[in-house]
């Protein structure tokens, strides 16, 4: 699991009763309504972490691929999965979108806290593909930061070019047979 902050008991109480004093004293004056919810997230958070410490491998995987559940864990700084796992299956759920469009899209992996991605646009693609390249690095942005907020940007990668294949004559190869054949 991540190198997440864990509470001792002691402090998860500590929390509760002061979570209870503030819930009191917010009827009377909604000043504390910030300090509530910090304390709440802060005991949810436990919760949660005390529910993945429970679980096995299989629920533990299916918690994590609930999305609503992955936010959470997320958010929380409890994920069992790495951030650059999570950004990169990200980047296969929109792949077969950007695919639609006569393009194509790679994970290309993370450098330092940046996330990179590989786009190409198809032959027929462009900025007439219902968006274009500017729009669908925006959507992959948003779509991989949602996911593994703890990196700081994504960037796109020039896509490699292959190397042209060397033209060898068929007169050499040719020659080379024979020359062997004696």
């Amino acid at each position: 699991m991540a190198d997440a902050v864990r509470l001792p008991d002691p402090a998860v109480e500590a929390r509760l009763a002061r979570l209870d004093e503030v819930l009191a004293g917010l009827e009377s004056a909604p000043g504390p309504a910030l300090e509530a919810v910090r304390l709440l997230t802060e005991v949810y958070g436990e919760a949660l972490a005390r529910v993945l410490d429970h679980a096995a491998q299989p629920l533990l995987q299916q918690l994590a691929d609930d999305e609503l559940l992955g936010h959470l864990l997320v958010l929380h700084g409890i994920h069992p999965e790495p951030p650059e796992r999570r950004a990169a299956r990200a980047v296969e759920r929109l792949r077969p979108a950007v695919r639609e469009r006569g393009g194509d899209l790679d994970w290309a992996g993370v450098e330092g806290r940046v996330a990179r991605v590989r786009l190409r646009t198809g032959g027929g693609c462009g900025s007439g593909c219902g968006g274009g390249s500017a729009d669908v690095m925006e959507a992959v942005r948003a779509a991989v930061l949602a996911v593994a907020p703890e990196l700081e940007s994504v960037e796109p990668v020039a896509a490699e070019r292959a190397a042209a294949p060397a033209f060898v004559p068929l007169s050499t190869l040719r020659r080379r047979a024979t020359q062997e054949a004696r």
